[in-house]
């Protein structure tokens, strides 16, 4: 199927993903239009609150969206307040899902970002979406109840759940690890501090992650969990390597206690063959390759 043509809307358009979503799309031929919670005079772009569903309701009786991508998110999992995860990522997606049922206009795709952290530290080895989920933070049980939430609204609306393994690139915030180790080679800084450096993960690149979304919406695999993942981990030591190797420039790694989360997943790694079998030829560059391009010009 086509999405050239077709009215996009894109929950939490500003943030890191949004942002490449957008072009993504856009790019495709898409006309996007786009939700965030912070005021904005740019256009095709309209302020909104997701606990809000009499407002969210009047919006999207109003965009009509034929492609709907819910990005929006508390995606920090070292935020404190674990009553927000649940307000935004939980009853936020479920008052997303009761206006777009309500508005007026059959969407033709749902397209809703869950995490792989609902996986927790359920295995060893390749993750695959039968994978029994075990989250171990408030987090990873709010995309877990997510999902279990959206499952109830298959019949209704044509809904597809991503679980994105972790992903990076140019523009994604500081206090997620991999821009923060980049920052500090881009900086020439003379330590970093961090916590575990023997925790393993499967890291995808940004520009490669809205691509699989795009495949989804095309695709349709209604009703259906996908994982997005590059299929390879990596260790934070790794990765100071990598940065070292394409700087030049050396700096010296401490290990900060209060950094260590007492409930840190070891390994996490994603089989993504559901994902090539419905998006043919879908593949995401090497680490290197997406670190080398955050650290274009350091």
């Amino acid at each position: 199927m086509s999405i050239a043509g077709k009215r996009a809307l894109i929950t939490g358009i500003h943030g890191f993903t949004g942002r490449y979503m957008a072009a993504e799309l856009t790019a495709q031929g898409c006309e996007v239009v786009g939700l965030g919670s912070n005021p904005s005079d740019e256009a095709n772009y309209y302020q909104a609150d997701l606990t809000d569903l009499v407002g969210l309701s009047k919006l999207l009786a109003d965009l009509q969206p034929d492609i709907v991508v819910h990005l929006a998110a508390l995606a920090f999992v070292g935020h404190g307040a674990a009553d927000a995860f649940y307000q935004v990522n939980l009853i936020g997606t479920r008052n997303l899902l009761e206006a777009i049922a309500n508005c007026g206009k059959a969407p033709e795709s749902v397209l809703l970002a869950s995490s792989a952290n609902v996986y927790g530290n359920a295995s060893e080895g390749l993750l695959d979406e039968s994978t029994t989920p075990a989250p171990a933070n408030d987090y990873a049980v709010s995309k877990l109840a997510m999902e279990y939430m959206a499952s109830l609204w298959f019949g209704r609306l044509p809904i597809i759940i991503a679980r994105p393994f972790n992903y990076t690139g140019v523009g994604q915030a500081d206090n997620f690890l991999l821009p923060k180790i980049v920052k500090h080679f881009r900086e020439k800084a003379g330590k970093i501090e961090l916590g575990n450096l023997d925790v393993w993960r499967d890291f995808s690149d940004v520009r490669a992650l809205v691509g699989a979304y795009r495949g989804l919406l095309e695709a349709k695999p209604f009703g259906q969990y996908v994982n997005v993942s590059s299929g390879k981990t990596h260790s934070l030591r790794e990765v100071i390597d990598m940065c070292r190797a394409i700087t030049g420039h050396d700096l010296t790694v401490e290990v900060n206690p209060a950094f260590v989360r007492a409930n840190e997943v070891k390994t996490l790694c994603g089989d993504n063959s559901k994902l090539k079998s419905l998006v043919p030829g879908w593949q995401t560059p090497e680490l290197s390759e997406t670190l080398g391009w955050m650290l274009a010009d350091a």
